[in-house]
């Protein structure tokens, strides 16, 4: 988690430890939802990458919790689910699931 955590706050050009516990739960945020969009047991080691994107498009929404879209003065912008090239990694490691009836 610790080099996740230094990772993240890298790419989002924060100090050393500034915001550590909510970039923690982020992180343990991205990892669930991967391991539940995936339907595994545990966190695929190649999608760590995933991880630093999905936790930093989260931390940049922040306020932003259910919208849409949003505007300001001139600008405005929608507001997407997963994006579409994390959700093309991510499938591929999803397991394939049988029904039962």
């Amino acid at each position: 988690m610790e080099k996740q955590l230094a990772r993240l706050k890298r790419r989002l050009g924060l100090t050393v430890n500034e915001q550590d516990e909510l970039l923690s739960d982020l992180i343990e945020d991205a990892e669930s939802y991967i391991i539940a969009y995936t339907g595994r047991a545990a966190m695929p080691a190649p999608l760590a990458s995933v991880v630093t994107e999905l936790t930093a498009g989260a931390y940049n929404r922040r306020g932003l919790e259910g919208e849409g879209s949003h505007s300001e003065g001139r600008m405005s912008w929608t507001i997407e689910g997963l994006p579409k090239h994390l959700q093309t990694l991510l499938n591929r490691y999803r397991v394939g699931r049988v029904g039962t009836g």
